[in-house]
């Protein structure tokens, strides 16, 4: 058998069985067990080739090849993943921003700031972990128009102006120093670097801040962070 040929036997052999104990159950014979009177013993005989009914395929064979299977799988389902904001027709200014910004913050790298009322009337204001937002709820409803984007009690920081509510959180991308005495800090996980919202301050390293001109929010403004750790 040459070496195309075992690749495909082998290709086959990982995508039938889901274990590599499942595939060495299937060389068992009933006749095997009749004789062996041990499941165990009678699968090491067909790892080693004595017993079995077809291709001798090695443990570590196996797996590397179940692992390489399943990481070409994910990698495809990931290049097949839409955009959220692909082909929608964006008109304000913020929307736009979101949209060229959310490819890269699958990987997590912006942090939003939003300042408006709410359903109730009421001024509210804080950061929100844009890449955390994200993988957590369909942005689908934010990019067609349904709802407008709004922080919440549960993102990395939440203001409201009128109950004088204010609530902190560490997300999966940042962790939030609130006691710092300058004021409110956030530090990128990846690389420890911090982050500073001070509009009078620069936003730190590797770092950038733009506010946003829009017609949908008081203020809005957009902190852009590149990690430059290897991962």
């Amino acid at each position: 058998m040459d070496q195309e040929e075992g690749s495909t036997t082998l290709d086959n052999i990982v995508t039938q069985f889901n274990t590599y104990e499942d595939f060495l159950d299937s060389q068992i014979t009933t006749l095997d067990l009749y004789y062996l009177e041990d499941e165990g013993l009678a699968r090491q005989l067909v790892e080693l080739g004595y017993r079995g009914t077809g291709e001798v395929v090695k443990r570590e064979d196996f797996e590397a090849r179940k692992a390489a299977i399943e990481i070409a799988r994910l990698a495809e389902r990931n290049q097949k993943k839409t955009l959220t904001s692909a082909g929608k027709d964006l008109h304000d200014n913020f929307l736009k921003a979101l949209a060229v910004r959310e490819e890269d913050n699958r990987s997590g790298i912006s942090v939003i700031f939003i300042r408006d009322r709410n359903s109730h009337g009421q001024e509210v204001s804080g950061y929100i972990d844009y890449a955390h937002r994200l993988k957590t709820e369909d942005f689908e409803v934010y990019f067609s128009g349904k709802k407008r984007l709004l922080p919440r009690p549960t993102d990395m920081s939440f203001y409201n102006w009128d109950s004088h509510v204010a609530v902190w959180n560490s997300t999966p991308n940042y962790q939030v120093i609130a006691d710092n005495p300058e004021g409110l800090l956030f530090k990128y996980k990846r690389d420890r670097k911090i982050l500073n919202v001070d509009p009078k301050a620069q936003p730190g390293d590797n770092s950038t801040r733009t506010p946003i001109q829009t017609e949908l929010y008081i203020q809005a403004v957009i902190f852009d962070h590149v990690s430059r750790r290897k991962t």
